[in-house]
């Protein structure tokens, strides 16, 4: 198969077939080489070759050539450049196939060459290359420039087979040759500094480098026709493809640029009023803000010295969370220290969404909340592509309302304060991580979890045992059965003589998301203040933690509790133990837990809440369509 591909012509050979042929010569790169300071030098030679040639093909002056400087403690290799010289001189051909047919012997020396240099890296080998023919065609030039009274010269000259340039005869038969060598030296050099720019914004490894040692192996042979345009050509498609590859690094770089500066404003801001312009209006003169109940743009200096509830969302704002935002509002304009704001979160736009925005934003207004919002036309309210980032990689933002607490002087004081601010209301004020955390040991995280739960508020006010459950729909009917039989008509001698109540309470399709986005916000606060070691924030993450390994999996759960305070979360057959206080084997099935990734944190290792052992770690993607569904949604009338 091998001697068949190289019987074969390059321009026969699609671009996988060549590629095999060069990948099979390069071993790893072991040798070392100044690769910048070589093709500056090549590039120089070059550049004043060409335009010599230039020059005797117009019978005109030499146009200037840039130069750059070379590093003077730079030492050409210049052994293995007589090497490679060598091998691209010598013309012999060694099968009748390459007799036949010259592009096969230019491609086998192409090869050749490549086996030789197989201990260099890629942009290594077009530049020793490269350099090689430099060192040729700069010294042909130069003989040929040469005094024709020199005898030494004229000598040197026929050995080189220069005398064609000095021909006037010669020189206009093969005009069209040195043009279209000329062309391939200019673009080869183009495509070679493209490499290097393309190396500059990446650690790009082109595929490119065979048609590169290929093109240089087109050495003029006295009067032999030699076809350079399609070597042009290729070097044109090469340059193009390079270039396009080299303004996608660009605007990576610029994007990057552009994140590094935001989080660092952002991180180091002392006032409210810098941190927000920075992160939805940096660039625009247009007020970015929009007094929601008057519907009347304002400037940014009104958060001056006030504390921000940055209100995070799409458009799916529910009448509940605007009813709460309300209810929070009324309490916190007595101080008028606080006030709220709203961000669209909107990374694309659609059709469907300028109505609903406009519904939204009616919404507000009739609701009388005086909140800014960012800003009032969808033209103007979408934020740019590094604040979109910011707010999912710092913030942790997912695609759910989401209120990041900031002081007056731009600290974050809590990340997410939507759960804690539904679960405990207007107590949790000033709403940061610090309330939150005595709110948690005061009432526990029962209670952050099901505030949504009118059975669950009941039974925690009054103390009651608490038999909170879930799992597969099959499995909660099949539990609701047994459980309901356990705690009315239960014959346990046990629960009989403690005359122990159990309140049943279901997590059903009903309720299921916003419990477990609870769930989730919790982890996630815990996860991020991940220093704590006293005991009690130790056990209340175990709790989270087990509590997490259930939510995908199809074994029915339980949490057991007594008003707030958590007995136990396990699967269901331990919890119906733990009510009998009777003990049993625990089944050998595998524990897993699913958290949501929050980037730029690497979780820490997780002891598993039945055996003890750390956990594997693996990873998983998740996708629900909802680009489709956005697109079905945009389709209907």
């Amino acid at each position: 198969m091998a001697n068949e591909k190289s019987n074969k012509c390059l321009f026969d050979l699609t671009e996988h077939e060549i590629l095999s042929q060069i990948y099979a010569t390069h071993v790893y790169d072991k040798e070392k080489l100044d690769v910048l300071s070589l093709f500056t030098m090549a590039k120089n030679t070059l550049n004043r070759a060409t335009s010599a040639v230039d020059k005797a093909l117009s019978m005109g002056t030499s146009a200037p050539t840039d130069e750059k400087i070379l590093d003077a403690s730079f030492s050409p290799p210049l052994c293995t450049l007589k090497l490679i010289s060598y091998e691209m001189q010598c013309c012999k051909s060694n099968t009748q196939c390459e007799e036949n047919d010259p592009m096969i012997h230019i491609q086998n020396k192409a090869l050749s060459i490549l086996k030789m240099l197989s201990g260099y890296s890629w942009d290594a080998k077009a530049v020793l290359t490269l350099a090689s023919f430099a060192l040729d065609y700069g010294e042909s030039c130069v003989l040929a420039q040469s005094q024709s009274e020199d005898d030494l010269a004229k000598s040197v000259r026929t050995l080189k087979k220069a005398p064609v340039l000095l021909n006037a005869t010669q020189l206009q038969k093969h005009k069209q040759d040195f043009v279209d060598l000329n062309k391939v030296i200019k673009e080869t050099l183009e495509v070679i500094q493209c490499i290097f720019d393309l190396v500059k914004q990446s650690n790009y490894e082109t595929n490119d480098v065979p048609e590169l040692e290929t093109v240089l192996m087109g050495h003029i042979e006295g009067d032999k026709k030699q076809e350079l345009n399609i070597f042009d050509d290729k070097l044109k498609a090469i340059k193009t493809k390079l270039n396009k590859q080299i303004e996608v690094y660009k605007g990576h770089k610029e994007k990057t640029e552009a994140y590094s500066k935001l989080v660092k404003v952002i991180q180091t801001s002392t006032e409210i009023t810098v941190l927000l312009k920075e992160l939805i209006n940096p660039r625009s003169n247009i007020p970015p803000l929009t007094d929601g109940s008057t519907n009347k743009p304002v400037d940014i200096d009104v958060l001056m010295e006030k504390n921000v509830l940055l209100l995070i969302s799409d458009l799916n704002i529910s009448d509940e969370d605007i009813a709460l935002l309300k209810i929070i509002y009324n309490e916190l304009r007595k101080e008028e220290r606080h006030k709220i704001v709203w961000i669209p979160f909107l990374e694309k736009r659609t059709d469907s969404q300028e109505n609903e925005y406009k519904s939204l934003q009616s919404k507000i207004v009739e609701c009388q909340i005086p909140w800014y919002i960012h800003n009032s036309t969808m033209a103007h309210c979408k934020l740019s592509e590094e604040s979109c980032r910011f707010i999912r990689e710092q913030w942790h933002y997912k695609d759910k309302p989401s209120i990041v607490v900031l002081n007056s002087q731009a600290q974050v004081k809590c990340q997410n304060a939507i759960h804690m601010i539904k679960a405990y209301g207007f107590r949790a004020y000033p709403f940061t991580s610090a309330v939150e955390e005595n709110l948690l040991r005061e009432e526990g995280w029962i209670v952050f979890t099901t505030n949504h739960i009118t059975q669950m508020a009941c039974g925690i006010k009054e103390k009651k045992h608490i038999l909170l459950f879930g799992g597969d729909e099959k499995g909660i009917q099949k539990f609701d059965k047994k459980a309901k039989t356990l705690v009315t008509v239960s014959t346990d001698k046990l629960i009989k003589e403690k005359d122990i109540s159990i309140q049943l309470v279901p997590i059903g399709k009903d309720n299921f998301e916003h419990f477990w986005s609870g769930v989730e916000s919790l982890f996630i606060s815990q996860a991020q203040r991940r220093t704590r070691i006293d005991n009690e924030g130790s056990i209340l993450r175990k709790e989270i933690q087990k509590l997490l390994s259930f939510k995908n999996e199809s074994t029915t759960w339980a949490v057991l509790s007594t008003g707030p305070s958590v007995v136990m979360v396990n699967g269901i057959n331990t919890v119906k133990v733990s009510i009998e206080k009777k003990e049993t084997s625990q089944g050998q099935d595998c524990c897993h837990m699913e958290i949501p990734f929050i980037p730029g944190i690497t979780p820490e290792p997780m002891t598993c809440s039945q055996c003890k052992a750390i956990m594997e770690t693996n990873i998983k993607f998740n996708c629900c369509h909802k680009a489709l569904k956005d697109a079905a949604a945009n389709k209907r009338p």
